[in-house]
């Protein structure tokens, strides 16, 4: 943050850089006159919202409707220093435009223009709308935007004068300390020394006083920096970040922007880095950056990093070794995998597969202690019994590990045909992981329910419907299901079985109609219809959200037969789904108490 003793400097900054533009600089003007191209939102009061006008050939005038969408809405928001947008609206909401032009009409655009004249239309003035078809566009606000198909993601931190200090930045202006920044390339030049990348960049002592790291304040004009090669092109987006104090994160540059962050002390810029982690992790569905996040969070020791990657990586299992990342994984990566309880699979024996491929791939590069190691770290018990019939001739390891697998295949048989109880007298300890499930996917633990959009906005009305007698919501038949599964996965149980009525609830009303009480929405249901009595068994259920049917973002545990799942103000999903457009999947847990 700027202090009040350099403002001064700050103010003889500002005039020399106008100066130097012959710019005349009026610090009272409040307002620009507009320029070919700009935009602005009309006819409300919010400046985030209202009908989409752009200024051309010396008038203003507005944007037909047609092929309108999120993408062009985006373009318009960003344009306008918003972080993203919400929503589209007509533009009768706004009011019709004033009589004029409509400028834009059939506007395509790919939304990562930077304005909103560069993408495609027609041409100028080229329609066939009416002012009837203004459309309007409601625009984010917030410091951070998220955005699962814009992998851009913007912070700002600014007080003020941000635009300023970054045209100062970026003209060089009047700038009188150099920042060298190194990188080694990986080759060697003739004389065989390691080739360096080398990188100059001008700024100025006072903008980087305020960071203690360059030591800029103490008479010195220049430092050198070393940073990676794939680190280097994001430097002079950093520095220009100390000057504006706003910058956009991609992807790409997220591990390098909070590294250089944690370096350089700027603790709100690696904090907010940090959170936005878990934002960018779905965006990968080759896992590899999610596995480079993992290996940097080990390196730095980044605790909730670490666990928010490997969370991820778990809740996605199946898709994680479906991906180029797989063989690629290190040990500890497996390792700490295959000891979560979290691990969503479609069985115990998919897991045992696929770690057996890992280790084939790997060769020799894993010794066999190691190899030992993760093969003991698989729950053999809840492997079912028809799969272990075959492991001994169907496995691509056993007969280099016989003794792990013969130990363990024996106490899975035994725990299929014994009860627990009798298990634990024979020395099997109640809290061995090993005896405790994971999440598994297959049938018969788990079904599928949905919630369509016309359900979703039935919902909304729903109550108003009820209040002139109407209670029957004619899409509730495709949110409740009923399903069995056996009492538990042991072979003794297979045919004990148990019936099970899952529902999703969208308003009041239907959570009243069963005698519940709802706080949010939606919210699931699941409770047994035929219950056997069993001491020793207890049932964790969960629900998993599977966002448009691509990835798990949020396990939630059944608590009294009940689990909320709205993704509001006050319970954030650990990971974002755009849309909230879910699966819902219902998973049947039982285990041993």
């Amino acid at each position: 943050m700027l202090t009040h003793q350099n403002l001064r400097t700050l103010w003889i900054l500002l005039l020399l850089h106008m100066s130097a533009r012959a710019y005349k600089f009026d610090i009272l003007k409040t307002h620009h006159e507009p320029q070919e191209g700009d935009v602005r939102l009309f006819g409300s009061k919010n400046v985030s919202e209202g009908r989409v006008e752009i200024y051309h050939d010396g008038k203003w005038g507005t944007v037909c409707d047609d092929n309108w969408d999120m993408a062009d809405a985006r373009v318009l928001c960003r344009q306008l220093n918003f972080p993203g947008a919400k929503s589209i609206v007509t533009g009768k909401d706004y009011g019709q435009g004033a009589p004029g032009p409509i400028w834009l009409d059939d506007i395509n655009c790919k939304g990562t223009e930077t304005h909103l004249f560069t993408c495609e239309f027609k041409g100028w003035g080229e329609t066939d709308c009416t002012h009837k078809e203004d459309v309007g566009v409601v625009c984010e606000t917030g410091s951070i935007n998220v955005d699962i198909n814009d992998s851009t993601h913007s912070l700002d931190h600014s007080l003020g004068l941000s635009d300023f200090l970054g045209q100062i930045f970026d003209d060089g202006n009047g700038c009188d300390f150099l920042i060298v920044v190194q990188s080694p390339t990986g080759n060697k030049q003739e004389d065989g020394t390691p080739e360096i990348s080398v990188k100059t960049i001008c700024a100025h002592k006072m903008i980087l006083s305020q960071i203690p790291f360059f030591n800029a304040s103490v008479g010195i004009t220049n430092i050198t920096v070393n940073l990676s090669l794939t680190c280097q092109p994001h430097f002079t987006s950093f520095i220009r970040y100390i000057y504006t104090r706003k910058i956009d994160v991609t992807l790409s540059s997220a591990l390098c922007l909070h590294q250089m962050a944690s370096n350089f002390g700027l603790k709100q810029l690696m904090e907010d880095i940090g959170r936005l982690f878990s934002k960018i992790l779905p965006e990968d569905s080759t896992f590899h950056n999610q596995v480079s996040f993992y290996k940097y969070a080990v390196e730095t020791k980044d605790l909730v990093l670490e666990e928010n990657c490997v969370q991820y990586m778990a809740w996605n299992y199946q898709n994680l070794t479906r991906s180029p990342a797989w063989s690629g994984l290190s040990v500890g990566l497996l390792r700490a995998l295959l000891t979560r309880s979290d691990l969503v699979a479609p069985g115990e024996y998919f897991v045992l597969q696929s770690v057996e491929r890992w280790i084939s791939e790997k060769g020799d590069s894993v010794d066999l202690e190691t190899q030992a190691d993760l093969l003991g770290r698989i729950r053999f018990p809840m492997i079912p019994a028809e799969k272990l019939y075959v492991i001994e001739s169907s496995s691509l390891l056993y007969s280099t590990h016989k003794t792990v697998y013969r130990d363990n295949m024996l106490k899975a048989f035994q725990f299929n045909v014994l009860l627990f109880s009798n298990l634990t007298k024979q020395k099997f300890g109640k809290d061995n992981i090993n005896y405790q499930p994971r999440i598994y996917t297959a049938e018969p633990w788990s079904i599928v329910l949905e919630v369509s959009s016309s359900e979703t906005q039935y919902g909304q009305y729903n109550n108003h419907y009820n209040n002139y007698g109407y209670g029957y919501n004619p899409y509730s038949q495709t949110r409740s299901k009923s399903f069995t599964t056996p009492v538990h996965n042991s072979l003794i149980f297979k045919d004990t079985v148990m019936s099970w009525q899952a529902n999703i609830f969208i308003n009041r009303q239907e959570c009243s109609n069963y005698g519940v009480r709802c706080e949010s929405f939606p919210v699931l249901r699941l409770t047994p219809q035929s219950y056997i009595s069993q001491s020793e068994i207890l049932f964790r259920n969960r629900v998993l959200l599977v966002c448009q049917g691509q990835y798990v973002c949020q396990v939630q545990d059944f608590k009294s037969n009940m689990a909320s799942v709205s993704a509001n103000a006050t319970q954030v999903l650990p990971y974002p789904c755009a849309g909230d457009q879910f699966i819902y999947q219902i998973v049947v847990t039982p285990e041993y108490v």
